[in-house]
């Protein structure tokens, strides 16, 4: 994964998209799930449910978050 702005999708076993997220710096955004343990118990839930990832890198992250919002419409 890009060290550079975009969006990030996580998916279950089954092909559903479970989160839908946004960073300045996607690879550490995305590693920052696997990486450190997490105070929330529905992060702790969610990591465990993560069976794919997919990213797309843009510009900005104004773009990051024009992009976010329409994958969460979607």
């Amino acid at each position: 994964i890009p060290e550079m702005p975009g969006c990030y999708q996580f998916f279950d076993e089954n092909g559903i998209i479970i989160y839908v997220g946004k960073a300045k710096n996607l690879k550490r955004r995305v590693a920052s799930y696997f990486h450190k343990d997490h105070d929330h118990n529905k992060t702790k839930v969610l990591v465990k449910q993560i069976r794919d990832i997919k990213y797309i890198v843009v510009d900005s992250e104004e773009d990051a978050l024009l992009l976010e919002n329409n994958l969460i419409k979607q």
